[in-house]
C-alpha cells in the first residue's frame, strides 16, 4: 500500500514541531518536583499524572457542546459534580465524611444533620474551565436572579482580598465591584463591615475560603446569618473555594491546648444561606488545567447562568458555561484522578501538604527580618518584612523572592495594597503541595541564604524606564488621567524599556522593581501598565 504523501509530510513536520516544543518547554520552570511554589499543584505522584494523561487521550476529540450526542460528557460531568458536592456538604454521609458536631451545630446559618439532606438535594453543578469561569458564572446567575440588567447599578460586595476574578466579572457583566477594606494587620474582614456595604443594589456577596493573598478564611457563617436576618433573600452569597474546596475539608483536625475543637466555623454548603460555591479540580484535586466546578443551591440559580437560544437558523444552542465547543479531555482527566484517589488518597495527599506547611512555617518563623502574615489552617503562607526589627535587619519580601528565584525556588511576589485604614504589606506568597514535603529542607536552606543576601538592603525602586513618568506624577506635571489617555503604542514603548532591562537569569527575571512600580502608581494606571507589560511579552 502506497503511503499517503500528505501523512508522510505531516509526520516529518510534526516531529520537528515536537522537537521545538521540547526545547521551548526546557526553558520553563519545572511543573513537577515542587520548586515552583505558585501556579502548579503537584501531587508528587507520577502515576497520577500518567493516569490523567491516559484519560485525556481516551477523551480526545469529544466535543462537550452537546451531551445528547456524546453521552460520556453528561456522565463524566455528573460524576465530578456529585463528588465535589459531597465533599462540600451538599450531600449527607458522603465525600469528606463531614458531620455536624461541636460548636459548628450552633453556628449561625448552619444546616445541621437533620435538614442537610433536604438542602443537599437542591444543589446542582456545572463543570467549567477554571476558577475564573466558575466565579463569573456565579456573578452572572446572581445578576439574573436579582432581576438586574447590565449597567443598571447592580453591585458585587466582597473583601478587597477576594480574587481578582470578581473584579473581572463585574467589568464584563456590567456590575460594580464594592471592595470592603480589611484589617491591615491581619488581612481579615469584619462580617459587620461587609454586611454594612450590602444594600438594595447588591446582587452578590462573596467570601473566600481561603483568600489567596494570605490564606485567611472569611467569616462565611456570620455573613450568612446577617444576610438571612436583614436582607433580600435574592441576594446571593458565593464562597470562592476555588483553592480551598478540595483541601480544607481534608485538612487534619488541629486541637487547642485545652483539648477542645479547633473552633473553625463552617464555610461550605452546610451553611444553608450559601447560594453557590466554586472549587477547582486543577488545584488540590491534582488534575491537569483546567477543570473547576460551580455548585448552586436551587435550579433557578443554577440555570440562571446558562445561555440558550433558538433564535437563529442553526441548531438549538444551550451552553451551561461561557464556552460553546469545549474539549472533554480536562474533565475526563479530573474525573479519573478523583476516582483513582478516592477520599483516602485525597486525605493522605492533604496530610503531606499539611506536614510540609507546618515545617515551613516553623522554619520561616526563625529567619530574622521576615514575618509570617496572619493565616488560617491551610496550604498558603505569606511572608512580609518584620517591622519589629531595625531597618538594617529587615528582609524585603520582594528582594527575598528574587533571591530565592536565583537559587531555583520560585515564590510569588505580591505588591502592597493601599487602603484608607492602612495598607496591606508587600509580601511574598507560597502555595504548598504534597510534593513540597520532599523539599522542605532545600526550601528552608534557600530561604535562609536568600534572606542573608538581601537583609538590610533598601526597598526596591521602580525600573528606570518608569522614572520619568513617576517623577512627573509626583510633581503634578502629569496626572493619572493623562497616563490613561496615552495611546497604546506609547504605553507599549514605555514597558518595552522595562522588558529590555529585565535580566535573563533563567528564573524569569526579577519582579521586585516591577512590584515597586505597581506600589507607586495609582491602581488604574498600574493595571494599564501591567497589561501592556504582559502583552509585550506575548507579542
Amino acid at each position: 500500500m502506497t503511503p499517503d504523501p500528505l501523512a508522510v509530510e505531516i509526520a516529518d513536520r510534526g516531529e520537528h514541531a515536537l522537537a521545538r516544543l521540547a526545547a521551548l518547554r526546557a526553558q520553563d520552570p519545572p511543573t513537577t518536583g515542587g520548586r515552583v511554589l505558585s501556579y502548579v499543584y503537584d501531587s508528587g505522584l507520577e502515576e497520577l499524572d500518567e493516569l490523567a494523561t491516559r484519560a485525556a487521550r481516551l477523551a480526545h476529540g469529544v466535543n462537550g457542546l452537546d451531551p445528547t450526542v456524546f453521552a460520556s460528557v453528561a456522565e463524566i460531568h455528573g460524576g465530578i459534580v456529585d463528588h465535589v458536592r459531597a465533599i462540600l456538604g451538599g450531600a449527607p454521609g458522603a465525600g469528606s465524611g463531614f458531620t455536624a458536631t461541636g460548636d459548628a451545630e450552633a453556628a449561625p446559618g448552619f444546616t445541621a444533620t437533620g435538614d442537610a439532606e433536604a438542602a443537599a438535594g437542591a444543589v446542582f453543578g456545572s463543570v467549567t474551565s477554571g476558577g475564573t469561569e466558575s466565579c463569573m458564572l456565579a456573578c452572572l446567575a446572581a445578576r439574573e436572579v436579582s432581576g438586574r440588567d447590565a449597567g443598571d447599578g447592580g453591585t458585587i460586595v466582597a473583601p478587597v482580598t477576594v480574587h481578582a476574578a470578581f473584579r473581572k466579572a463585574a467589568h464584563l457583566l456590567g456590575l460594580r465591584f464594592v471592595g470592603v477594606e480589611v484589617d491591615p494587620a491581619t488581612g481579615r474582614v469584619s462580617a459587620d463591615e461587609l454586611l454594612a456595604a450590602v444594600d438594595d443594589r447588591t446582587v452578590l456577596v462573596v467570601c473566600s475560603a481561603p483568600a489567596y493573598p494570605t490564606g485567611v478564611i472569611d467569616p462565611v457563617a456570620e455573613v450568612a446569618a446577617g444576610l438571612e436576618a436583614h436582607h433580600d433573600p435574592r441576594i446571593g452569597l458565593h464562597v470562592d473555594a476555588c483553592l480551598g474546596g478540595l483541601v480544607l475539608p481534608f485538612w487534619p483536625r488541629r486541637h487547642r491546648a485545652d483539648g477542645g475543637p479547633d473552633g473553625a466555623q463552617p464555610w461550605d454548603l452546610r451553611v444553608r444561606r450559601v447560594t453557590s460555591i466554586s472549587a477547582d479540580l486543577h488545584k488540590y484535586g491534582f488534575a491537569p488545567k483546567g477543570t473547576s466546578v460551580l455548585l448552586s443551591r436551587g435550579r433557578e440559580r443554577h440555570r440562571a447562568a446558562w445561555f440558550a437560544t433558538v433564535d437563529w437558523p442553526g441548531y438549538p444552542v444551550v451552553n451551561p458555561t461561557l464556552a460553546g465547543s469545549k474539549p472533554l479531555e480536562p474533565a475526563a482527566a479530573a474525573w479519573t484522578v478523583l476516582e483513582a484517589l478516592g477520599d483516602d488518597g485525597q486525605r493522605e495527599l492533604v496530610a503531606r501538604t499539611a506536614r510540609a506547611t507546618d515545617q515551613l512555617i516553623e522554619g520561616l518563623s526563625t529567619i530574622e527580618g521576615l514575618r509570617i502574615l496572619d493565616r488560617d489552617p491551610g496550604p498558603l503562607i505569606a511572608v512580609a518584612a518584620d517591622d519589629t526589627v531595625p531597618d538594617g535587619r529587615r528582609v524585603h519580601p520582594h528582594l527575598w523572592a528574587d533571591a530565592c528565584g536565583r537559587r531555583g525556588i520560585s515564590v510569588q511576589a505580591q505588591p502592597a495594597h493601599r487602603q484608607e485604614r492602612g495598607a496591606l504589606s508587600s509580601s511574598s506568597h507560597l502555595t504548598i503541595t504534597p510534593v513540597t514535603e520532599r523539599l522542605v529542607d532545600d526550601i528552608l536552606r534557600v530561604a535562609r541564604e536568600a534572606a542573608d543576601e538581601v537583609r538590610g538592603q533598601a526597598a526596591p525602586t521602580p525600573p528606570a524606564a518608569f522614572g520619568d513618568v513617576l517623577a512627573a506624577l509626583d510633581s503634578g506635571a502629569l496626572s493619572p488621567a493623562d497616563l490613561l489617555a496615552l495611546a497604546e503604542d506609547d504605553v507599549h514603548a514605555m514597558v518595552s524599556g522595562v522588558l529590555s532591562a529585565t535580566p535573563d537569569d533563567g528564573a524569569g527575571g526579577g519582579m521586585a522593581e516591577l512590584m515597586a512600580a505597581i506600589e507607586r502608581l495609582p491602581a488604574d494606571v498600574g493595571a494599564r501598565l501591567v497589561r501592556a507589560y504582559l502583552a509585550a511579552v506575548m507579542e
